[in-house]
């Protein structure tokens, strides 16, 4: 299995539409079926995986997608990339400790609320270590994580 769509709540698509071109995702589809439904998708750069948002596509309310990984190979450089595309992009941190999730492990991920950020990219530059967030103009919130070398079986 593959994960094909994300499906991202906002309040006006348009706004969403240009933001995320601005971002440099691609567009791959947008729809007008009728006054009640159109659909916009798009996917970012170097991704299998889109996202989809627009009238009539979800109930959930604008901004509540939270937690949203984009993974790259320099986090510095797609910080850089996408504040140059005028999107507001926090700085680099670490956090203070990692969260193993797994039994062996696994995939670390960044904790989020109550977790202390740490300026800078992580002081070893471990794979899954580094992260810069950002959010929509609706509040869907973007976690940018660093990953050089992928866990066994990735």
């Amino acid at each position: 299995m593959k994960l094909e769509v994300i499906v991202l709540p906002v309040s006006d698509v348009d706004r969403a539409w240009a933001f995320y071109e601005k971002a440099g995702f691609r567009l791959d589809l947008a729809k007008d079926v009728n006054e009640d439904f159109r659909a916009v998708q798009l996917t970012p750069p170097g991704s299998e995986a889109s996202i989809i948002f627009g009238k009539g596509v979800t109930t959930s309310p604008p901004g509540s997608a939270q937690g949203l990984y984009l993974v790259v190979t320099d986090i510095e450089a797609a910080r850089a990339e996408l504040a140059g595309r005028g999107v507001d992009v926090g700085e680099v941190f670490h956090d203070e400790g990692l969260f193993f999730h797994g039994h062996d492990a696994g995939e670390i991920v960044h904790r989020g609320q109550g977790q202390e950020r740490l300026t800078g990219p992580h002081p070893e530059r471990t794979s899954y270590g580094s992260f810069a967030t950002f959010s929509d103009p609706d509040g869907n919130g973007w976690v940018l994580q660093e990953v050089t070398q992928r866990l066994p079986g990735r």
